[in-house]
């Protein structure tokens, strides 16, 4: 393809993205060319150390050095692959009169309390909910809210710091658990506030699509058959085709679609987190981008990768999506142990395992691996295909069972200068 012809796409990435890699790795296969905008100065990844130097964390001078660089180098497309991105990619995209979704919209995904209120003002079923401040006595903020329920950050991902509470004890123990994690949220509101819903009790499902022009298309219905049911909400195995009946799967797409409407998305990913209550579906999340992780490698085939399809959309030149046929799954492997990683023993055990197809590794020997509610990766991800979801699910389960990764304790190095001055006494 001459270069003249090739799409141009902006590519708004958090600096240490682990979708960066599988999104320049699809635009290779479009033909597509892709600069990376972030904070990478001193990133070792060199398409973004040599990419557009923005601050995230302000957008107004974030906008003018793309509008700057869309004057040298025009794009046809701007795509925003983290939470934190899209709501900045719409912004840009708005400025530069290229489709994506409205600002407003696109920031309503990424706070759950605003998401919530939007949701119930719009007749949706979502989880009575109300937002609680840390700054104030918590039993006054409490009255009449029933238990269980689970409290959460506003604007956290991947389950972190989210934590049921059974009564009113717990949700104070789980407001002070929470609160350290805070620091990390970007705006001052979301550093003092959190989001308390009731509990939904039922399994959990995980939705698949995307928006053309407002229209939303789905892609796939993940079940999830391992029970989350707290007190923390990590997430282990995603399996597809789902088992749920058609009319329930129609109801869960019925439901996503009117979220969609409702926060005004009209273009993009969609990727949704929802609650089966008998016939009913409750929306836990919508977001406009991709699955989280490394999860997406699931449904690659040799006609699809959900990256190329993205991409493609973001310019306008989508092909229609063929999935590939049979049952497939991810595991992600989930951290059991905090410490540092030594090294990962049974993979090649675990790799022989029928129908296993991949083991992705995300942890590097050295680095610390920390549970939820603290922790937001998973160590690695285990791929495997099969002519059943439950032949998926037992492949998926036999290989975890076969790996083994080896910690080392943490050293508490207060503790450890105390005892060498003999100011903490051994017994």
């Amino acid at each position: 393809m001459p270069d003249s012809t090739r799409p141009r796409l902006l590519l708004i990435a958090e600096p240490g993205s682990y979708r960066i890699a599988a999104f320049l790795g699809a635009a290779q296969r479009l033909g597509m060319r892709v600069l990376i905008a972030s904070r990478g100065r001193h990133s070792l990844v060199s398409e973004v150390h040599d990419g557009l130097h923005i601050d995230l964390a302000a957008p107004p001078s974030a906008l003018a050095k793309i509008a700057a660089q869309a004057r040298v180098t025009p794009f046809d497309g701007v795509l925003g692959i983290d939470d934190g991105t899209v709501e900045l990619a719409a912004r840009a995209a708005r400025a530069l009169g290229l489709p994506h979704n409205p600002p407003e919209a696109a920031h309503l995904t990424r706070r759950k309390d605003l998401a919530r209120a939007r949701l119930a003002q719009a007749g949706c079923p979502v989880p009575a909910h109300r937002v609680l401040n840390l700054d104030r006595p918590l039993h006054a903020q409490t009255a009449g809210l029933e238990f269980p329920c689970v409290v959460k950050p506003l604007a956290l991902s991947a389950s972190r710091g989210v934590i049921r509470a059974d009564d009113a004890r717990q949700l104070a123990a789980a407001c002070a658990r929470i609160e350290p994690l805070l620091a990390e949220a970007g705006a001052p509101f979301e550093k003092r506030h959190l989001l308390a819903e009731t509990y939904i009790d039922g399994a959990e499902v995980a939705f698949e699509g995307y928006l053309e022009r407002g229209r939303l298309t789905p892609l796939v219905i993940f079940d999830k058959p391992d029970p989350l049911t707290g007190p923390y909400f990590e997430e282990t195995i995603y399996v597809a085709p789902s088992g749920l009946p058609v009319a329930l799967q129609q109801v869960i797409h019925e439901r996503v679609a009117e979220a969609c409407a409702a926060y005004g998305l009209s273009s993009g990913p969609v990727h949704a987190e929802l609650r089966i209550s008998g016939s009913s579906a409750w929306i836990l999340e919508v977001a406009a981008r991709t699955i989280g992780g490394d999860c997406a490698r699931c449904l690659d085939g040799d006609e699809f990768n959900l990256e190329k399809l993205v991409l493609s959309l973001a310019v306008d030149r989508l092909d229609p999506p063929q999935l590939p046929a049979g049952a497939r799954g991810v595991m992600m492997i989930p951290v059991r142990e905090r410490g540092i990683l030594r090294r990962v023993e049974g993979l090649s055990e675990a790799l022989r395992v029928a129908h296993v197809e991949r083991i992705d590794i995300a942890t590097r020997p050295g680095n610390e691996m920390i549970p939820l509610p603290e922790g937001n990766r998973y160590p690695g991800y285990i791929f495997a295909r099969a002519d059943t979801p439950d032949e998926v699910v037992a492949a998926l389960r036999r290989a975890d069972a076969k790996l083994n990764f080896v910690v080392m304790p943490i050293l508490n190095t207060t503790l450890a200068c105390q005892a060498d001055s003999g100011g903490v006494k051994q017994h």
